[in-house]
């Protein structure tokens, strides 16, 4: 079990955290109520969405059955390259955040697959996702020579999510960062085994 140790715990405490807050949001309150937590900044917003990540959709009962196939199939996927990179021993900042992402992944698929039949609205792969953080920071109006939109209102940051979808983001952002850092040591030892060959 060596080098699984955090990365399950990691895991673990973000699926903990995920599922206890959809749990609390989904009983005790109703779709759409919401709660303001910093003002007009930060409020808690119940809704739910048939789709992907932040409120986006993929339509239709076929679509949703896809989505839901194809998150097992990824969470599966990542959960392979999770258990090699640990074998393997790749930077530990990189296991950490794509425990992040297997953690997040695998957050909504407990939604999508399980909360249907559980809160007995839908079938099995048929559940809705729930959401509910919402940080409308700024909020205004175009000006009217601004194209396309001028006089439109427009808000940021307009999608409300979940701690499955944070941790998801925060993994990707967190990669894309330090990339140089996590793949610096994979690069020198291909550089050494080249080197060595050259020398045989």
């Amino acid at each position: 079990m060596k080098g699984y140790t955090k990365p399950l715990l990691l895991i673990f405490l973000v699926l903990l955290a995920d599922q206890v807050s959809k749990t609390w949001i989904k009983t005790n309150m109703y779709l759409g109520q919401e709660y303001k937590i910093l003002g007009d900044w930060f409020i808690i917003h119940f809704t739910e969405n048939n789709g992907m990540a932040f409120g986006l959709e993929f339509g239709g009962e076929f679509g949703k059955l896809a989505l839901s196939l194809f998150r097992i199939l990824a969470v599966g996927g990542i959960g392979y390259g999770l258990h090699y990179m640990i074998k393997h021993k790749y930077h530990r900042g990189f296991i950490l955040n794509v425990a992040l992402i297997f953690a997040g992944a695998l957050g909504n698929i407990i939604d999508s697959v399980f909360y249907g039949v559980i809160y007995k609205y839908e079938t099995l792969f048929h559940g809705r996702v729930v959401d509910m953080l919402y940080f409308p920071i700024i909020q205004g109006t175009f000006p009217t020579w601004f194209p396309i939109w001028g006089g439109e209102p427009f808000e940021f940051f307009r999608p409300v999510f979940n701690l499955a979808d944070a941790a998801i983001s925060v993994g990707v952002i967190t990669i894309l960062i330090f990339q140089k850092t996590y793949f610096k040591e994979e690069v020198k030892d291909e550089i050494g085994i080249n080197n060595e060959s050259i020398e045989d």
